[in-house]
C-alpha cells in the first residue's frame, strides 16, 4: 500500500472518523501488562492516540512518510517510517524485539498487508502468553433513510476503481485469514459488528470520501466520480451544507492471541 494514500494525507488526517474510546479500553483489559503497543499502519495516528491512553509507549509505523508528517504527536507516541526495504529482523528490532510487545493495533488497513509476512512479525513480537492483536475496520455508513439510498449509488460508481484487496473490507473481514486464538473478540470468519457513531457537517463527510482510493483512482483516469452535481444531490439529501448530523459507521474488528 506504499504510497496509496500519499496524495489524499490531508484530507484522511481531517476526515476520516476516529474510534470510541470505549474500544481501546476493552483491549487494555484483554492484556496483563501494559508497557509496550504497535500501532501498523498508522496513518496520521488516529488509532495510536487512543492506544496511547492505556500503554506507556506506543510504536506507530507507516510505510508513507506523507501520512507521518501529519500525525498528531503524543508523549508517548514514536512515529517511525517503515519503508518496504525494511527487513522483518530489523523491524522486530526497531519494535522493541521479541515477545516485547502487549497490543498490536490495525486500524482500517490490514488488508493492505501482505499477511503471512506481516502475521509472521506479530507472532515474533507478541507477549507470550498475554499478548493481543486486534483489527479493525468499517465499510458502511448509516445517515438517513433519504441519504443512504444515495450513498449507495455513489458507492457503486467506485467498483471499478476499487483495488482487489478490498474485498474482504466489503464483507466485514469475514473471509480475512487471522490464525489466532480469539480472545472474545470476533474469531476467523465472525468479525464482531461495532457501531461508530459520530456528529459529521457536510464537508467533513465530503472530504473523507474525497479520502478514499478509488476516488482517486478514476481522477488520476481523468473520471471526476465527486462531480459538482454529485456534491449538490448529496447536499440535498443531507440537509443543507450547514447542518451536522449524527452519522453511524459500521464498523468490525476481530482480536486474538499467538496460539501456543
Amino acid at each position: 500500500m506504499a504510497g496509496k494514500f500519499d496524495k489524499q494525507a490531508g484530507f484522511y488526517a481531517d476526515a476520516r472518523p476516529t474510534y470510541p474510546t470505549e474500544w481501546y479500553s476493552m483491549l487494555a483489559a484483554l492484556t496483563p501488562h501494559h508497557s509496550l503497543a504497535w500501532d501498523v499502519g498508522t496513518g496520521n495516528g488516529q488509532a495510536a492516540i487512543g492506544v496511547a491512553e492505556h500503554y506507556e509507549q506506543v510504536v506507530g509505523t507507516d510505510v508513507s512518510e506523507a501520512q507521518l508528517k501529519l500525525a498528531m504527536p503524543h508523549p508517548r507516541i514514536r512515529y517511525l517510517h517503515t519503508p518496504l526495504s525494511i527487513t522483518d529482523d530489523e523491524l522486530v528490532a526497531l519494535i522493541g524485539g521479541e515477545n516485547s510487545v502487549d497490543l498490536v493495533t490495525v486500524a482500517t488497513a490490514v488488508h493492505w498487508f501482505e499477511l503471512p509476512k506481516f502475521y509472521s512479525l506479530v507472532t515474533r513480537l507478541l507477549k507470550k502468553p498475554g499478548g493481543v492483536i486486534a483489527v479493525w475496520a468499517y465499510n458502511d455508513i448509516v445517515v438517513s433513510p433519504t441519504f443512504d439510498p444515495i450513498m449507495k449509488r455513489f458507492r457503486d460508481t467506485l467498483l471499478p476503481y476499487w483495488d482487489p484487496k478490498i474485498k474482504c473490507v466489503f464483507d466485514d473481514y469475514k473471509i480475512l485469514p487471522f490464525p489466532f486464538e480469539s480472545v472474545g473478540i470476533g474469531c476467523e470468519g465472525k468479525p464482531q459488528q461495532l457501531d461508530i457513531p459520530k456528529e459529521v457537517s457536510l464537508e467533513k463527510f465530503l472530504n473523507m470520501l474525497r479520502s478514499w482510493s478509488p476516488v482517486n483512482t478514476a481522477k488520476d483516469q481523468g473520471v471526476d466520480l465527486l462531480s459538482e452535481s454529485v456534491v449538490k444531490e448529496f447536499e440535498s439529501a443531507w440537509g443543507g451544507p450547514t447542518l451536522v448530523r449524527s452519522i453511524i459507521y459500521k464498523g468490525f474488528m476481530l482480536a486474538g492471541k499467538v496460539r501456543l
